[in-house]
């Protein structure tokens, strides 16, 4: 596909996946109008997103081959939609998630377009056939689920509607992959998506074993920053199988796939993460963490920075 650097994208929500999806397309050479229907939170959005440009630049993490400057020369607010959505085709919808307000935001947007302006959503849990059930041509509809925050984890899953065409698919990707995020693609629609799925499962059975009593918060999250996580970094659990055993796959399945449904067939059922083990767990996390990094805002910023550094190693 050409490249469609220049061209505009509206950013839907000024919230800080709003803000981060605005900072990716920028870091692509791409003209991004954002939009809130809060007067004044589009321009306050704006501050923020210079301040973090010209911070990245200073640390030598600004994504993309344009300054800090030429970036932000891109950038436009709006508390307009008809003028925000003026010459975008694509538009990413940052709302909250909930059903009602995606829908009514796709409703007004799809009035205000034509038809071959592609609706993309940046839902992490709502189903395509859900969030997109009020618009009339579905056709160009997508979901592009970024990892929070976007500007340092890449991965974008894309999920199409059952009625997406396959070229809208291959735009999103193409757009996706010029910006330089890493997308995958679903070739059909699934609750949680493919990443929280692969989440989930992981918190159930982390749940489960320190519920149990068979080994801490601490350890278990060692497990994974120490062990899994180790590997899962830089290569996924497939391939992590195929280079463990000497022969590869077939190798791996002939030697470890018995021992592996004896495991899984030891699996509990699906914690309700509350009661007794919900306190005990939450007052061991507030133990682990020391008084003056337990401010949620202060352990994000702990988490950026390590997931920037990783970024680094990456490169």
């Amino acid at each position: 596909m050409t490249s469609l650097k220049g061209k505009i994208i509206t950013v839907v929500g000024s919230g800080l996946i709003g803000r981060s999806w605005a900072m990716v397309f920028l870091s692509g050479g791409y003209k991004v109008k954002i939009y809130d229907n809060e007067p004044g939170q589009a321009s306050g959005a704006i501050t923020e997103i210079r301040k973090q440009i010209e911070e990245l630049q200073r640390a030598k993490m600004l994504r993309g081959n344009l300054t800090a400057a030429q970036q932000l020369s891109l950038l436009s607010s709006h508390d307009d939609l008809q003028q925000a959505l003026e010459g975008a085709f694509f538009v990413q919808e940052c709302v909250f998630e909930d059903l009602e307000a995606k829908h009514s935001v796709f409703h007004e947007v799809e009035n205000l377009v034509t038809e071959s302006v592609i609706l993309s959503s940046s839902t992490s849990c709502l189903m395509p056939s859900n969030v997109f059930s009020c618009v009339q041509n579905r056709t160009r509809c997508i979901i592009s689920h970024p990892v929070n925050p976007p500007y340092y984890v890449r991965l974008v899953e894309l999920v199409p509607h059952p009625e997406t065409l396959p070229a809208v698919m291959d735009v999103a990707y193409s757009l996706m992959t010029d910006v330089g995020q890493a997308p995958v693609r679903l070739s059909k629609e699934i609750d949680g998506f493919a990443l929280n799925r692969v989440q989930y499962a992981i918190i159930a059975e982390s749940w489960r074993l320190v519920q149990d009593g068979v080994i801490s918060v601490k350890d278990i999250d060692l497990v994974m920053s120490e062990g899994l996580g180790m590997r899962y970094a830089f290569i996924g659990p497939i391939e992590t199988m195929h280079l463990n055993a000497p022969e590869g796959m077939e190798d791996y399945l002939q030697r470890y796939t018995e021992g592996m449904k004896r495991v899984l067939n030891t699996f509990g059922p699906v914690p309700d993460f509350s009661g007794e083990p919900a306190a005990r767990i939450v007052k061991e996390i507030c133990e682990l963490i020391p008084a003056e990094q337990q401010h949620l805002t202060v352990r994000r910023e702990r988490r950026d920075q390590l997931l920037m550094e990783l970024a680094k190693l990456k490169k």
